[in-house]
């Protein structure tokens, strides 16, 4: 017996099929041509330039890998710009986050005037970076800002926020953490996730409320926890707006960031091969440690499957 094949229909493709797939490109090829001439086309130039030495006003040479060497080797200020970074991001990552889930908590309540309060935690988000850095240079005056009145009203001296060596740091840090709503929206949102069957079956069995809070909430939201983490690092390496307009990198570097570094290299001293290594080194850096996060990542983040078990 001859065997019979039996052949699977093809679909038969729209009539407007070529229109169609030809009007979806036209739809997505501002956003392709975007990232193509804005973000990929700078990041390969750069990578090209950071082998170079080009002053802008004279033509690029190629030097090889020169601009990093001296920059491991003969810039002090990159281990003091790199420095300043590091323990603004400690302060900011490691603050930010108890402070944003314990605001997301008090947002999560059910009291009157919630949508107000919610509205008035959002409005940072709504102010420019660059105006808010205005607003708090303006609250952090030591002669007539707002935060020493209130201090000199208690009878205590004011206190020199800007100006101390000691202090500008973590006076930035402050302003960085009132400016991250974002955060805390993510965390009223994880909140809300929650199951609440699993808050009531260990209140039932007799945990309290910090236990809950302990043993339930913050397992279920390790994940949330985890995002905001990694993307509270990598804003934090990006820092410069409020450091520019605030303190200039002052008094005595004690603000004086990686970000502002290069800045200074690209724009007062017309360095964009030296500047553009220090920029690819600042991504290995946020690259380094984004996969550090990840790999740890399975050390303490809980998914509701795995917490359900």
């Amino acid at each position: 017996m001859s065997a019979i094949t039996l052949s699977r229909p093809q679909p038969k493709r729209s009539p407007t099929f070529w229109q169609d797939t030809l009007r979806g490109y036209l739809f997505i090829l501002p956003v392709v041509l975007g990232l193509l001439i804005w973000t990929f086309g700078p990041m390969i130039a750069s990578a090209y330039y950071s082998l170079t030495d080009y002053k802008i006003t004279n033509t690029p040479e190629f030097i090889g890998f020169q601009n990093y060497v001296d920059l491991f080797t003969r810039d002090r200020d990159f281990g003091r710009s790199l420095s300043v970074t590091i323990r603004y991001a400690l302060m900011f990552v490691a603050l930010g986050q108890v402070v944003s889930l314990a605001i997301a908590v008090l947002l999560t309540q059910k009291v009157r005037g919630l949508t107000f309060f919610r509205t008035f935690f959002y409005l940072p988000i709504i102010v420019p970076y660059a105006a808010s850095a205005v607003l708090w240079k303006f609250l952090y005056n030591k002669e007539y800002g707002p935060i020493n009145g209130f201090i000199q009203g208690l009878g205590l001296p004011p206190i020199n926020w800007l100006g101390a060596p000691d202090i500008a740091l973590f006076s930035l840090v402050l302003m960085s953490i009132w400016a991250g709503a974002v955060t805390t929206i993510i965390y009223v949102a994880g909140l809300q996730h929650i199951p609440e069957e699993l808050l009531d079956a260990a209140k039932i069995d007799g945990a309290n409320g910090l236990q809950r809070f302990i043993r339930v909430t913050i397992p279920m939201l390790s994940p949330t926890i985890f995002f905001n983490v990694v993307t509270n690092v990598i804003g934090a390496f990006q820092f410069f707006v409020p450091a520019y307009i605030m303190t200039e990198g002052g008094p005595v570097k004690a603000t004086y960031f990686y970000n502002f570094n290069l800045y200074e290299k690209a724009f007062d001293w017309l360095e964009m091969g030296y500047a553009s290594a220090m920029a690819w080194v600042m991504f290995a850096i946020i690259i380094v440690l984004t996969l550090l996060i990840f790999r740890s990542s399975p050390l303490w983040v809980y998914y509701e499957s795995e917490v359900r078990e």
